[in-house]
């Protein structure tokens, strides 16, 4: 190996970490591969941001008991069938 040559391959691994993020898929792509902590701190950190830019809460959505009771159903379900293949 030549002289420099480690100095030259950690520059450009620096370079191309400090490249950043310039599209939303690519930043898509890099949340995806976080741990599923740092994915609820990024979470958070997004919603502190958007709170201090003044961004309105989402409106609560209405769902309604015939919607409730399919998803309960569904689940209900979805937990028998665990049930039998253990």
């Amino acid at each position: 190996m030549k002289e420099g040559t480690e100095e030259w391959a950690l520059l450009i691994s620096k370079m191309r970490y400090n490249r950043g993020m310039s599209t939303l898929s690519e930043i898509e792509q890099a949340a995806d591969a976080l741990p599923a902590d740092q994915k609820q701190e990024l979470l958070f950190f997004l919603a502190a941001r958007l709170r201090a830019q003044g961004a309105a809460p989402t409106k609560p959505r209405k769902f309604t008991s015939e919607q409730m009771r399919a998803w309960i159903a569904e689940d209900e379900a979805d937990m028998r069938r665990l049930s039998e293949n253990k």
